[in-house]
Formats: C-alpha cells, structure tokens, sequence
C-alpha cells in the first residue's frame, strides 16, 4: 500500500483490534458470544426443518419465520467467525474488499430481517382487520415476491454505502479499525477526506429502511389493537392479541436493541468505546438467539413438534 503525506491510498488491507480496552478480556469475552451463536443456530435451523417438514406450517405468518431464521443464521454468521478468529487467535487482518463485503452482508441482512418484520405485522394486520380476504392476499406467491421484494431494496440500498466509500475514499489516516467487525461508520471514520457524504448515505439507509418499517409496523399495531378493543367477546380479544404477542416481543428486541446502539454509537460521546462495541456486537447476536426460543414458546405447532422430537429422542 502506498503512504502519501502521512496518509495511506487505498489500503489492500485492514486491521480490526476487536474490542477496544478490553483487549485482555477479549478471550472470555468470546466464550458466552459463541455460545450464543451455537444456540442461535441450532433454534434456528430446528424452526427451518420443522416448517418444512410439517404441511400445516406452510402458511404466510411461518414462511416469514423461516424467512427470519434463514436471515439470522446469515446475519450471525457474517461476523461472529471473524469476530472468534480475533479474540481467540489474534487473526486480526482483513483484506479492504473483504471487509468491504462483511460489511455489506451485514447491514443488508440487518435490513433484510426489518424487512420480514414489517411483512409479519401486515400479515397480522390482515388476518385481524380483515380475515376473510386473508387467505386472497397473503398467497405464496405474494410471500414469494415480498421476500425478493426486502432482499433487492437492502441489498441495492446498503450497496449505495459500500460504491460511495469505493469512489470518495481514496485516503486513510490509519488502517487499525476500532471494531470487531467491519461496521459502516467505523470504516468511514478512517478516512482523510471529508465524510459527510458518506455519513449521510449511512444515516439515509438506516432512516430510509429501519425508519419507514418501524413507522409502518408502529401504525399496524395501532390499527390492529383498535380492532382487537373493539372486538365484542373477551375469548376473541384474547386470542386475536395472544397472536400478536411473539411478533411484538420479537419487533420491540429487534429496534430497541438495534436504536440504543444506533443512538449511543453516535451520540453517547462521553460512553467509553468498549460499550458501544458490545452493543453493536449484542445487536446482531441477541435477535437471532431469542427469535427462535420466543416463536418455539409462543406457536402451538412449532412447540407441540418440537416436544414430539425431543421426546421420541428421549423414549428410543
């Protein structure tokens, strides 16, 4: 790589040093994380093979969870072996393309999953608001088409980031990343030119993705819980919310989690930077790991069949 003026022009590559200030503790630290990544895999691919093999699973609200087990096993599995490879045996160096790309499947599998959690609120919309037209609109064709749909408006809009630091950036101070893995702003900040292009491009991605679905699933649950108050038996108004709740407990760990880190990383000045790390670090590992336990308890089908496989394991 060539150093001009105490600068370096287009590094081939990077260094990530995985948690600032906690260096020494960095080897523990990375035992609970893969812990949390071996559950997070096991749930999730246990929910992908019981939707496929039960039929009767094969409806709108369980291919989005397949959807969101198959994004969460991707998304966890964007960072967490690099992130292993750091803290255990020092494998700190990364080709700038490579984290380029890590960068890219992470924020757009990010964006994929706040996608999926949008199309799950409108499906839940419909079947409350408006359930005889449920089985017409929500067709697996539509399911088909609204998962192509999240994955080309995350994968184009989160490449617009990636061109942006491509063509701008051309100088960088230093090549040390001050993150566990290759996160937007943390590869922005390296650079000598001015970046607020290339801020803006990230705060307009975040705002524009992760803005408009929370917005949208904010106003679906406003209108459902109206219709749901308003229904005339308790027992409807029981069942009608008890299907609502995996989803909103899934929605509420998913955006408070990602905007306390969005929120703290750019705002929280004064917060040492081991603290933000660790939130950005728990953003993407702590969805995937309750996302299955949280459906696994709260849908009957996936509860009653995973119970049938553990207890034919435990009987032979």
């Amino acid at each position: 790589m060539l150093q001009l003026n105490g600068t370096v022009l287009m590094p081939s590559v990077l260094t990530l040093i995985g948690i600032p200030g906690l260096e020494s503790l960095q080897f523990w630290i990375g035992i609970p994380f893969c812990a949390m990544y071996i559950v997070s895999l096991c749930g999730n691919f246990l929910i992908l093979v019981i939707i496929k093999s039960e039929r009767s699973l094969h409806e709108p609200m369980c291919l989005f969870l397949a959807m969101l087990g198959a994004t969460d096993i991707t998304l966890s599995t964007c960072m967490l072996p690099k992130m292993l490879g750091i803290f255990w045996f020092h494998l700190r160096e990364i080709y700038f393309d490579a984290c380029l790309f890590q960068m890219w499947l992470i924020h757009t599998f990010q964006c994929i999953e706040s996608g999926v959690l949008l199309a799950m609120a409108l499906d839940r919309y419909v079947a409350i608001c408006d359930p005889l037209r449920h089985a017409t609109i929500f067709t697996h064709k539509l399911v088909t088409q609204i998962g192509v749909g999240v994955t080309l408006r995350a994968g184009l809009l989160v490449a617009l980031c990636l061109i942006l630091i491509k063509c701008r950036l051309k100088h960088y101070r230093t090549t040390v990343v001050s993150h566990s893995y290759c996160e937007h702003m943390a590869i922005v900040k390296l650079a000598a030119e001015d970046v607020r292009v290339n801020r803006i491009s990230g705060l307009f991605v975040a705002f524009s993705i992760l803005g408009f679905d929370i917005m949208a699933i904010i106003l679906s649950y406003i209108r459902i819980f109206v219709t749901v108050f308003n229904l005339p038996q308790k027992e409807a108004r029981l069942k009608a919310f008890n299907t609502c709740i995996a989803h909103i407990c899934v929605f509420l760990e998913f955006y408070l989690l990602g905007f306390f880190s969005f929120f703290t990383h750019r705002f929280g000045f004064h917060i040492p930077s081991y603290i933000h790390i660790l939130l950005s670090n728990l953003y993407l590992l702590v969805p995937p790991l309750l996302n299955p336990i949280v459906y696994g308890v709260k849908t009957k089908q996936i509860r009653d069949r995973v119970y049938k496989i553990f207890h034919s394991t435990d009987v032979s």
